[in-house]
């Protein structure tokens, strides 16, 4: 069987999450919008079978009411922060076509893993954020 290669993309506005995935060997990473774009670039042309995994929260029905104990301000803002994220994987899903990388789109779930879970499933000894644990788990397992 063929080695797989594998990027999972936790899209964010400021530095995406990102996870490579080749064999047993493992790289976290967040890149901006631009960096993810020349990185793509980079792993096609060395990794030309690249799959790309994206989080895409505007797969998931909306189920977001304003919270009567928070000020109008407050859920505004959350609206517009988790709009401008969807529109951050829509244009990641742009970049995949545009460079004609195999992408996914992958609806989230809710469940968020730890530090010492994800170190143990996956033998990795260097530091994480909860952005990049995010997107090793759309690739886990794949």
């Amino acid at each position: 069987m063929a080695e797989r290669y594998l990027i999972g993309i936790d899209p964010d506005v400021d530095k995406s999450g990102v996870a490579f995935l080749t064999g047993n060997q493992l790289q976290l990473d967040n890149l901006t919008f631009f960096q993810l774009f020349d990185y793509f670039i980079e792993k096609k042309k060395s990794h030309p079978g690249l799959e790309v995994y994206i989080e895409c929260g505007f797969l998931n029905k909306s189920n977001w009411h304003r919270k009567n104990d928070k000020s109008a301000a407050f859920n505004a803002k959350i609206g517009s922060y988790t709009g401008a994220n969807f529109e951050v994987a829509k244009k990641i899903i742009e970049m995949c076509e545009y460079l004609k990388i195999k992408h996914h789109k992958i609806k989230p779930t809710a469940s968020k893993i730890t530090n010492k879970y994800f170190k143990q499933i996956t033998g990795y000894t260097g530091q994480t954020n909860q952005e990049q644990r995010d997107a090793f788990m759309l690739i886990f397992g794949r």
